[in-house]
């Protein structure tokens, strides 16, 4: 069975339900809660509830955090190879509002000592990786090396190029077969290395020649997947490489949904997305598109992150195959 190895953050996510998110100076009650997370944990699980065989490369600390991680790994089926460090277990803390958005506080702890020799080390350790997919909340030298070594395995590379403030070199983007930046991380991408400023805000509104030009400008060689929340999202590829889709560029519409919580709704995307790649690599681009962008929109009708990620059963039952 293909393999999707994830690589990337585990934290202890501590979350706060208010009403409104806080402002300078405020002091709010809400509730509170604390669970598993991280963009590369909960990418993984969604990888593995979306069906697909998964191995989680990270680091942890020694330490109950860590502890967590290795537990809910063994229950879920996930394949862990973590760095141990001497720093604590990540951590974040996230406020969601009564509209299910959210504002988040990372504190990368043993995240920040992921190695690219451990990464390499692990990856060669697999002979069935289909799927590498990362992200920005480890240290760039070790994503770059799980992109590299990707592409040497013959696997189909994945850069979801969050969170936004990270700065990706113009060589890691090149490394990624598919990039899949939600609106604000694309029009940070957008002003390093394009020079367009572009309101995040906006780019839903974009039309689809300009979006797409856009893209190819950002992506050259590599499929560009825009995310757009509650507007779905956008695919743009190469001419030379389509895929198996039947146009170069185009729109997915979001499935309608009761959202109350968004946390995560982006990392749901990306692990479904790579498991469907994985599964079904005979199927057109479009439907590994779709089938993510359900998954996604099903994970927000519950509070959470990593384990509000549905089982591929859940999905099915709610829209067929």
């Amino acid at each position: 069975m293909p393999r999707v190895t994830v690589v990337g953050s585990f934290n202890v996510d501590h979350v706060w339900r208010v009403a409104t998110l806080p402002q300078p100076g405020a002091t709010l009650s809400g509730e509170y809660a604390s669970g598993p997370g991280g963009k590369g944990f909960n990418q993984a699980m969604a990888a593995r509830r979306a069906g697909a065989k998964t191995s989680f490369i990270c680091a942890l600390g020694g330490d109950l955090g860590a502890q967590l991680a290795r537990a809910l790994c063994v229950a879920d089926g996930i394949d862990l190879r973590d760095a141990e460090s001497s720093a604590p277990t990540g951590t974040a803390g996230i406020y969601v509002d009564a509209a299910g958005r959210n504002s988040i506080v990372i504190g990368p702890g043993a995240n920040a000592a992921l190695g690219a020799e451990f990464v390499a080390a692990s990856l060669a350790a697999f002979d069935d990786v289909a799927v590498v997919l990362a992200q920005l909340e480890s240290p760039i030298d070790a994503i770059a090396q799980a992109l590299e070594r990707g592409r040497a395995l013959g696997a189909t590379t994945i850069l979801n190029p969050a969170p936004a403030n990270v700065a990706a070199p113009g060589a890691m983007l090149e490394l990624a077969d598919i990039l899949t930046p939600n609106e604000t991380e694309f029009v940070a991408l957008l002003g390093r290395h394009v020079g367009e400023r572009i309101e995040a805000d906006a780019v839903a509104g974009i039309d689809q020649a300009r979006l797409h030009a856009l893209c190819r400008q950002l992506g050259h060689d590599s499929t560009v997947v825009v995310t757009l929340g509650s507007s779905g999202c956008f695919v743009s590829h190469p001419e030379t490489n389509l895929r198996g889709d039947e146009t170069a560029c185009y729109r997915i519409a979001a499935e309608a949904v009761r959202a109350i919580d968004t946390t995560g709704a982006g990392d749901a995307f990306n692990g479904s997305l790579a498991a469907s790649l994985a599964q079904r690599p005979q199927r057109a681009f479009a439907e590994h598109t779709r089938f993510a962008s359900r998954y996604a929109g099903l994970s927000t009708e519950r509070a959470g992150a990593a384990l509000a990620m549905p089982r591929e059963d859940e999905l099915l039952a709610k829209y067929g195959s």
